[in-house]
């Protein structure tokens, strides 16, 4: 059996718990995973002036994947949280992807009406490294009354079409059905040159059934008509809301993993939960660690451990789907460590030779 070496940045809030139940997890399916954890997070920003190291990006390098906790606390502005970890390390490891599963898990309840775990399996593929999270700006005039600030977009040929191809990649495999995010009628230059590049993309894939839809109305889809769609692809902000609109409708974002994927394998991807540090409940044993853990079967997949992946997802469905435990954000009474030690066995057994 092959080791790996995985680095944990537990983070802030309930990033530490629930990556604890996730290293628990990924321990019982894959035996002899070397963890590495480097504690990067607000408090390191307080204490020390930087949310990581200078040479943060050097030191992970080396490892084979990354299992992000949530960042983000109190007296700490979130764009320093963002700017200062996040974003650095997606960008210096190229991952370019943004992989968010969207699907209604058995035993929690859509926010939607009469909708089934048929209407809600979405695969969203957001552009992770340009686009409209760019440092190209600045505040200018600043205390006067002229005062302006500029923020820049960026779109370039290369990034646009990594993302939109590989977004044609995973409908193949799926059914087959793809929407891309635009805002064409209003932003005159960013959006229709990323039509203009889906459409000569889309050509290259006739078998794929293709959208193309204005981003307010495709969040509106989303909610009236989610079993219209399969994947969605979007720019860096439209990807972001988007998935969290999705995994709000299908139970929360509590359910919710996401993949920063290095398609290129050149580099270590990271493997986080969609949510945030919601530091008012941590330490308090009552966070849902299933995104978190779901992220984590997304890293195994990810190094190639499709056995071990398949085994931690089947186990959190059989576990939701058969009572629980469920932490009080699905209206149970379970503790964090309750569901994640749950999860943990059911997957351990399944790996067992019948």
């Amino acid at each position: 059996m092959r080791t790996y070496r995985i680095a944990t940045i537990p983070g802030d809030g309930i990033g530490v718990d629930v990556t604890a139940e996730a290293v628990k997890v990924l321990d019982r399916v894959l035996p002899g995973i070397e963890w590495t954890e480097f504690d990067w997070s607000c408090e390191n920003y307080l204490r020390t002036g930087a949310m990581m190291p200078a040479d943060g990006p050097e030191r992970l390098a080396g490892f084979d994947a990354i299992l992000l906790g949530a960042v983000g606390f109190p007296g700490v502005p979130d764009h320093i949280s963002l700017w200062g970890l996040l974003i650095p390390l997606r960008r210096a490891f190229g991952q370019y992807v943004n992989l968010r599963p969207v699907r209604l898990l058995p035993g929690t309840t859509s926010a939607l009406r009469d909708r089934d775990a048929a209407d809600l399996d979405l695969l969203i593929v957001r552009e992770n490294s340009e686009g409209e999270y760019s440092e190209i700006g600045g505040k200018h005039n600043p205390g006067r009354p002229d005062e302006f600030v500029l923020q820049e977009s960026v779109f370039t040929r290369v990034g646009c079409e990594r993302i939109i191809r590989y977004a044609f990649e995973r409908a193949s495999e799926r059914a087959g059905r793809l929407c891309s995010a635009t805002k064409s009628n209003g932003l005159i230059h960013s959006m229709p040159y990323w039509d203009e590049i889906f459409e000569r993309i889309a050509a290259e894939y006739p078998a794929v059934e293709t959208r193309q839809m204005h981003v307010d109305a495709l969040a509106a889809e989303i909610v009236l008509h989610p079993d219209r769609l399969d994947v969605i692809v979007g720019s860096n902000l439209f990807g972001d809301i988007l998935s969290d609109l999705a995994a709000a409708v299908t139970g929360g974002l509590g359910l919710a993993p996401s993949g920063n994927i290095n398609p290129a394998h050149d580099a270590p991807s990271m493997f986080e939960a969609v949510h945030g540090s919601a530091p008012d409940i941590a330490g308090q044993g009552i966070a849902n660690p299933v995104a978190q853990i779901l992220a984590g079967a997304m890293l195994l997949d990810h190094l190639g451990e499709h056995s071990a992946a398949a085994a931690v997802d089947r186990a959190v469905t059989e576990v939701l789907g058969s009572g629980g435990p469920y932490t009080p954000d699905l209206g149970g009474t379970a503790t964090t460590t309750d569901v994640g030690d749950a999860i943990a066995d059911r997957a351990s057994a399944l790996l067992l030779p019948s």
